[in-house]
């Protein structure tokens, strides 16, 4: 249902844009084109998928049981599911779902579709698997757990003891519980794989935009789904595009070839927040930028170099030369403006207690290591100012870049060294969130494969720590509850952890000022359901910004 422009002689006239063609292009106005690095985009299977980019294309193809609202996280709501209760016993979540729900295949979606999706991510452990096995899902009680009781409603049982508040907030907030087309997928079933293989290229959801095509690092089309329960989306097309440089996104979003920038420098996104045509979305995100530290590597296995490396990062200078528009310093696992976290430790660059440190634990010289980053920023420029303040105390790091693959692929492989990266969840609005992402660690054996686990990849393992983890989330006290988040957070701190939090994610989206209904997500589940263009809002790139 394209009433737009044609979708291949945009293509045409945006590449010529590109090459410096004198034909210049403007997006249509029922089609929003996105500009992103897609350097991390894997896979869009939503069992599998890693990262903050993913997400935002996935819930966009499927529909989950129920959502966050995006100005206030606190606040779930109804998608699937009309209803939900907990019972007395805080054990069980029964969820109630809409009637008349169509996958884009044209199949009705069932109780069955959604417990069937829920077992399929327990069945396969990759890796959104990994909060579910935390909560106490495993392969052999998922079925039994997750089940459906009678048509049109969903029960889940929690394995163990757990605050209900939390699990409702991860199947609002992580993107990956949302419901398959069963029928659909089990076709393209290869070798028992649970469709992973045909879903990493591939869709089998409800959600307000269908998949066209995926090239990787290219291009991702989505079409509006014109059965869609909700109402048809106001926009006919989605299409992300692959930019690997910010200068590239600041150039094709001033000139109206993009209506969207994600992923751009700060000093980009600074000269665009002066331009009348833009407006630049600022959103704060539970995500922590850190160095991370492999505890299977000899060198780091020992606290007292563990410790160095904490007083070998200039936190302050980084945060002032690098951050602005990216992060801000915080050295804590639980996200900043939670009730539950503590000041800063206030830890800064200490070049000589570290070499002091290095000595006492057996190398005075210092040693030979690797330091693995995305060639992104502002993943790059703080993995070369760790690289020289680690060379004054003797360390000498060797940069290895690549993609995210490549990057954080071995860290899931616990095959590095040291790691400059980003992660720790935090889309839930909970203590909880955070600590699970980047310190809990219920089972430290390669065979356990918690790749979503920060702490799991670095081999940090202390059974007290998730005694306490455990033990906090259920205490149903708000006072001693954070009393006890303060106490593992001392802890953490005392046990020279492997993975050493620098700031907290800031991120800056530039939206051109016709795009209406855009709400960036603090948990990267940003809809695009109601977004639609205003052309009377609308700016001629050539003109300087002056109406059209």
């Amino acid at each position: 249902m394209n009433t737009g422009t044609p979708f291949g002689a945009w293509i045409l006239a945006l590449l010529l844009t590109v090459s410096g063609g004198a034909v210049q292009a403007k997006t249509p106005p029922d089609q929003l084109l996105i500009g992103m690095n897609m350097n991390n985009l894997l896979t869009l299977d939503p069992a599998a998928m890693t990262g903050n980019d993913i997400v935002g294309i996935v819930v966009n193809l499927y529909d989950p049981l129920i959502e966050l609202d995006p100005q206030e996280l606190t606040n779930v709501r109804p998608a699937l599911a009309t209803s939900w209760e907990v019972n007395d016993a805080r054990d069980l979540i029964t969820f109630h779902l809409r009637d008349g729900v169509k996958f884009h295949s044209g199949n009705p979606v069932t109780a069955d579709d959604v417990v069937w999706s829920m077992r399929r991510i327990l069945h396969l452990n990759l890796a959104q698997a990994s909060v579910w096995k935390s909560y106490g899902f495993t392969k052999k009680n998922v079925d039994e757990m997750v089940r459906t009781p009678s048509p049109g409603i969903v029960e889940i049982q929690l394995p163990k003891p757990n605050d209900p508040k939390l699990v409702i907030y991860s199947l609002a907030a992580l993107g990956s519980v949302v419901a398959l087309d069963s029928k659909t997928v089990k076709a393209h079933e290869v070798n028992g794989d649970w469709g992973n293989r045909w879903l990493t290229t591939n869709e089998a959801g409800s959600g307000p935009f269908r998949l066209d095509s995926w090239q990787a690092k290219d291009v991702l089309n989505m079409s509006r789904n014109p059965q869609y329960w909700r109402g048809e989306p106001r926009l006919s097309r989605v299409v992300f595009r692959h930019f690997q440089e910010s200068q590239t996104l600041r150039l094709m979003i001033e000139k109206g070839d993009l209506d969207i920038a994600n992923n751009m420098a700060v000093s980009d996104v600074t000269a665009l927040s002066h331009d009348p045509a833009m407006t630049v979305d600022t959103v704060k995100k539970g995500t922590i930028y850190y160095v991370a530290m492999s505890m299977k590597e000899p060198h780091f296995a020992n606290p007292k170099v563990r410790e160095a490396v904490r007083y070998l990062i200039d936190y302050q200078g980084i945060g002032k030369a690098l951050m602005n528009g990216y992060g801000i310093v915080h050295q804590r696992p639980i996200q900043v403006g939670m009730p539950a976290t503590l000041p800063d430790p206030g830890y800064k660059l200490d070049i000589p207690r570290a070499k002091t440190l290095l000595a006492e634990a057996g190398y005075p010289d210092g040693f030979d290591t690797t330091l693995r980053v995305l060639a992104d920023q502002p993943f790059l420029n703080i993995a070369i100012a760790v690289q020289s303040t680690l060379m004054q105390a003797g360390i000498r790091a060797k940069i290895v870049t690549g993609t995210g693959n490549q990057i954080y692929g071995a860290m899931r492989e616990r095959k590095f060294d040291m790691l400059v990266g980003r992660g720790g969840s935090g889309v839930e609005p909970h203590p909880h969130s955070s600590l699970r992402a980047l310190v809990y660690n219920p089972d430290n054996n390669d065979a356990a494969r918690l790749t979503n686990f920060q702490g799991w990849r670095t081999g940090f393992y202390d059974k007290q720590l998730n005694t306490d983890i455990d033990q906090a989330l259920l205490e149903r006290d708000p006072e001693k509850q954070k009393q006890d988040y303060f106490a593992i957070q001392e802890r953490y701190d005392a046990l020279i952890p492997a993975l050493v939090p620098l700031s907290q994610m800031v991120d800056s989206i530039v939206v051109r000022k016709d795009v209406k209904n855009y709400l960036p997500h603090p948990s990267a589940t940003t809809f695009l359901r109601d977004v639609y263009k205003d052309e009377s809002q609308a700016t001629d790139p050539s003109s300087g910004g002056k109406g059209l």
